[in-house]
């Protein structure tokens, strides 16, 4: 049964989406790029979720996908005049395929062994975008550099708004497309399927759940999610480097759905803000060791909502609901 929401969710969220949308036009132009870079971290984080908080599937190796999605839009858009708007279902094609086709011989390998070897592929990634025969579509180490779009013409008779509020608004359509697909998928036979294989994997496959397959797809569609925030998050930033996609990246991503609640949709959400702001905020506070700062802020979150900020937030509303 599908779960549906309460009035006073409805209520909430319709709330919350207001502020979204009012947001861009009480902040600058730095910042409305800044929230844009949390709303694709939030899609990134989201399909990360996706495999590794449904299905048990742990990977260190989710910026590699986030690379590839950037430059393939990048790539369409320098090189093939594709509409940036256009690039967003290729790039999302693309690593679905070789997320799918990672997933086939990672069926073989389950938990540390699964996690090293995706490790591997996020830092085998750059290496590969850095190679002398992929130049000619790459740009090799100096990356490629896209155009910034602008708003579009029909929009000027409506309001007047910036290229980075644009941004802001396209990105936000997006996640509130992925997060509405998300929140079907996963409370369909689809989304039951991936929690059976994670918490018994052979009654599940008892009941008839296609084990392989499904934990395949899983790969696939979480590399999907993965390739359209990164290729709004190489739109936003206008360029594309090999050293922007360290394995650091992908460790952040881990970091973001483990902050934020593993298993929650909305943690995706707490987990972008997490890693996109806190370091700016460490390094305001320390610029000598912003990064001690930043693990002493990490700390303090593990140690204060070991099961993430939704979670606790569940546990808030649930005892405020039960004093009432």
């Amino acid at each position: 049964m599908r779960a549906a929401l309460s009035p006073m969710r409805g209520v909430v969220l319709a709330v919350v989406l207001a502020g979204l949308v009012a947001l861009p036009f009480f902040i600058s132009d730095y910042r409305a790029f800044q929230f844009t870079q949390a709303i694709v971290y939030a899609i990134v984080l989201l399909g990360l979720n996706i495999l590794t908080g449904y299905n048990g599937q742990i990977s260190l190796g989710h910026g590699a996908f986030y690379a590839i999605g950037a430059y393939t839009a990048a790539i369409l858009m320098d090189q093939a005049g594709v509409p940036y708007w256009a690039t967003l279902p290729a790039a999302g094609l693309v690593c679905f395929v070789f997320g799918f086709l990672f997933g086939l011989p990672a069926l073989r390998l389950q938990g540390h062994y699964l996690a090293l070897a995706t490790f591997a592929l996020a830092v085998a990634t750059p290496q590969v975008l850095k190679y002398k025969r992929f130049e000619e579509w790459t740009g090799g180490v100096q990356g490629i550099v896209i155009i910034k779009p602008d708003p579009p013409e029909w929009l000027a008779g409506w309001i007047t708004v910036s290229q980075d509020q644009w941004l802001y608004f396209f990105s936000l359509a997006v996640a509130l497309l992925l997060f509405l697909l998300a929140w079907n998928l996963l409370r369909g036979r689809a989304g039951r399927a991936l929690v059976a294989l994670r918490d018994h994997p052979i009654a599940a496959e008892a009941m008839g759940v296609n084990g392989p397959l499904t934990k395949s797809l899983a790969f696939g569609v979480s590399a999907l999610y993965t390739g359209v925030g990164g290729a709004l998050g190489a739109i936003a930033v206008q360029f594309v480097a090999p050293d922007s996609f360290t394995a650091f990246l992908s460790i952040s991503f881990v970091v973001g759905i483990v902050v934020g609640g593993i298993a929650t949709l909305s943690g995706a959400i707490y987990g972008a803000l997490f890693i996109q702001f806190v370091p700016n905020f460490a390094d305001q506070i320390s610029k000598a060791a912003p990064w001690a700062i930043y693990g002493l802020v990490l700390l303090v979150f593990i140690y204060a909502m070991p099961g993430g900020v939704a979670w606790m937030l569940h546990y808030l509303g649930t005892r405020l609901r039960g004093r009432r």
